[in-house]
């Protein structure tokens, strides 16, 4: 068991969201400050059955026909995921991102691929077959995940409710997850640099309660002490997408996405054996169209020497999307009994 601990600083700013870093953030803080990006969620929240969908829309038009240069990063490969191979390859994604949880993914990318043929009938046919592209965590501790309770219709659920303004916290794929041993999920923020937005949205479920850094402030032994958990190897993962309106090739995305990493250190994370640690990034500047007789875009893109900016905004965004996560959260009871708390409930306890 971890030994009991306190915070010792009372300061009512303990109860205030942590602001990380100090580039200017979006209006809204999101991921959708990031012009054309839309995110939709669909909960399932009944009983035993904990999890959901979330989709994140690049734009508002046809994927498929208007690929989106895209790259990913594997900073731990312990999760299942679909498309990465492609998308390595090719440098552009072809449908909107979805997450869930480990065993919907198959659901998922069948939902991608049906909703992409009803759009595109020559899929498959006169065309190539289209690319889903699907990343989840395994919610299992508070959600029945041998149920498959996610379908199909959750996909086009989630998809149809994308817009603007993003829900956090126990919402969509995040319902089920968990984050250093309390309540975590869906959190999304964004930061201005270089004369660009990036935005960063996170599907938290890493972490043991022992290395919490919540806003640069050292939780982990007060947080493990309130907890009284066993400490046990790390067994989470994190999906990390960024987006930027910054006109980046597929190689400077990839390098971007690597910067996500950057973010998740900052939180107590070492990437750990058990843990599914994956970033895609990709750019809303321009469009890569399917058809061989449109033309393709000639684009500027952003010089190698000012890409700095770029990199600090989402390491800083993804590291406030994980403080966004915990600090939205609320207590989910869950299958067989499970519970996580809410880190803020938790803190309220360690400040009395």
């Amino acid at each position: 068991m971890a030994p009991s601990a306190r915070i010792e600083h009372k300061s009512s700013t303990m109860m205030d969201i942590p602001v990380i870093g100090t580039l200017p953030v979006g209006p809204r803080n999101a991921i959708t400050d990031v012009a054309g990006v839309t995110v939709g969620h669909c909960t399932l929240a009944d009983g035993a059955c904990q999890t959901g969908v979330t989709v994140i829309r690049p734009h508002a038009g046809n994927v498929y026909r208007e690929k989106v240069p895209a790259a990913a990063t594997v900073l731990n490969g312990f999760g299942k995921s679909i498309g990465l191979v492609q998308v390595d390859e090719l440098g552009v994604m072809e449908t909107p991102i979805a997450l869930t949880n480990t065993f919907s993914v198959g659901a998922l990318a069948q939902a991608q691929i049906r909703a992409a043929i009803a759009e595109n009938p020559e899929i498959g046919r006169a065309w190539p077959t289209v690319n889903p592209l699907v990343f989840e965590c395994n919610d299992g501790y508070l959600n029945d995940i041998q149920a498959m309770a996610v379908q199909g219709m959750h996909y086009d659920s989630a998809l149809a409710a994308a817009s603007v303004d993003v829900a956090q916290g126990a919402v969509g794929a995040g319902r089920g997850m968990s984050s250093f041993g309390v309540k975590g999920g869906i959190g999304t923020a964004s930061r201005i640099a270089g004369g660009y937005t990036v935005g960063a949205l996170v599907l938290s479920n890493f972490g043991t309660p022992d290395s919490l850094i919540y806003g640069g402030r050292l939780l982990g032994a007060a947080l493990a002490g309130q907890l009284r958990q066993e400490i046990v190897p790390e067994k989470g993962s994190i999906i990390m997408i960024v987006a930027t309106d910054a006109p980046l090739d597929a190689r400077q995305l990839g390098r971007l996405s690597l910067r996500a990493g950057a973010g998740l250190a900052r939180t107590g994370s070492v990437f750990g054996h058990g843990s599914g640690d994956i970033a895609l990034a990709f750019s809303t500047a321009y469009t890569v169209p399917h058809l061989a007789d449109v033309p393709m875009p000639a684009v500027q893109m952003v010089h190698e020497t000012r890409l700095d900016p770029l990199f600090r905004a989402a390491a800083d965004s993804v590291e406030q999307a994980i403080v966004n996560a915990l600090w939205h959260g609320e207590t989910v009871h869950g299958r067989d009994g499970h519970t996580r708390r809410a880190l803020r409930e938790l803190l309220q306890e360690l400040m009395a």
